[in-house]
């Protein structure tokens, strides 16, 4: 399984909770020195709480499940009020 396919996996196990609250999260790239970069998409892209989730959720379950992925940004977050 590639790099992509296991981050894939990881959104996968937080995804029901975001499309619950009408958003998802869609992989954008990731880089040579395995950043993954993200986009926020439906409400989560401009969600007051977009940042915790960013920062307690899928970067925890990407980080947790692919140990080597070296950090994780969201390229349209809303900045945290």
């Amino acid at each position: 399984m590639n790099l992509t396919e296991q981050v894939e996996q990881a959104l996968e196990t937080i995804r029901p909770y975001l499309v619950a609250d009408g958003g998802d999260v869609a992989i954008e790239e990731i880089t040579s020195d395995k950043v993954v970069k993200l986009k926020l998409l439906g409400n989560c892209g401009s969600c007051k709480m977009s940042f915790m989730t960013m920062k307690a959720g899928i970067e925890q379950a990407i980080l947790k499940a692919v140990p080597e992925i070296t950090a994780v940004e969201a390229i349209n977050l809303a900045e945290p009020v």
